[in-house]
């Protein structure tokens, strides 16, 4: 197949591979062409526009940071929705507010086109080891047909249902996956403060009950000296995907206690500095009040 890749930024730079490895042509594009260097390199084709990577793929996909930077890109003069052929599939991998990602889609189904909302679940580690997990909503029809190249990148794909139910879904799971990685830090500086070595109360946590795919290949950035700006997901992103949580939970009237509590911390973090980090610098946050560290 011949696949449009829109967003080369980490996930990107994770998943175009996986599609050339598997046989599809790929042909990328994203704001500054200096991102694609090595993607290039691989194989893949370069567009010099969201039109013009559409008008040449089966399949388009993308993966930006918010709901303004999907509807330029999809919407545009210059966009997916003015290139994309009526029997082409347009999935957006990126986690953005459900209505804004419902909204974009009504104006694919209004020029007779297909957009289908595709959030993926993982980080670059776990799409480079073929164990991302997606999500997808819309017609069901093209999602059949696109779930082979899906396959590509995780082996778990999951239909979720109607336009938009699959990044809201996505917005529950990331506020899910923070407010875990954050009682692992509470926890672990809890025991730290009480006398259990840091290096041993974390081996101690993943060897136990709690112990998930997430806190595996995260809890590890808490040990001294390993929390570096290369990061799975730094503060502000994780940030921006808790402020859609909070925001999902007030217009639909459930409450997001635990949630609003993790956002907190995070603001924490970006108060002393550590928004450039993972955002299990949040232990780093623990220690501070915890008075183990300046």
């Amino acid at each position: 197949m011949k696949i449009g890749f829109l967003g080369l930024g980490d996930m990107g730079q994770a998943i175009v591979p996986r599609f050339i490895a598997a046989g599809h042509t790929a042909t990328g594009w994203n704001r500054t062409k200096e991102k694609a260097t090595a993607l290039l390199k691989l194989g893949m084709l370069w567009a010099d526009s969201p039109r013009e990577a559409a008008r040449e793929s089966d399949v388009v996909f993308s993966i930006v940071t918010d709901a303004a930077a999907v509807r330029s890109l999809a919407l545009g003069e210059d966009g997916i929705i003015a290139g994309l052929r009526k029997d082409a599939v347009y999935l957006d991998m990126s986690t953005i507010d459900p209505d804004g990602s419902r909204a974009i889609a009504a104006e694919f189904a209004k020029a007779g086109l297909i957009m289908l909302d595709a959030p993926i679940s993982g980080t670059t580690l776990t799409v480079g080891q073929g164990k991302a997990s997606l999500m997808v909503g819309g017609d069901k029809a093209a999602f059949d047909r696109v779930l082979p190249i899906l396959l590509a990148i995780g082996p778990n794909v999951t239909y979720i249902g109607a336009q938009g139910l699959a990044v809201q879904l996505k917005v529950a799971l990331n506020m899910t996956l923070v407010i875990e990685v954050i009682g692992f830090c509470e926890g672990v500086a809890l025991a730290e403060k009480g006398g259990v070595p840091r290096e041993v109360a974390v081996d101690a946590m993943l060897k136990s009950v709690i112990a998930s795919p997430v806190l595996h290949y995260r809890a590890p950035l808490i040990l001294e000296g390993h929390l570096s700006d290369a990061t799975y997901g730094n503060v502000n992103l994780q940030q921006k995907d808790m402020l859609l949580a909070l925001d999902l939970g007030r217009k639909m009237g459930v409450p997001v206690p635990l949630g609003a509590a993790a956002n907190e911390m995070l603001s924490a973090c970006r108060g002393l500095g550590l928004a450039h980090h993972d955002f299990v610098a949040v232990y780093e946050v623990y220690r501070r009040l915890g008075g183990m560290s300046k």
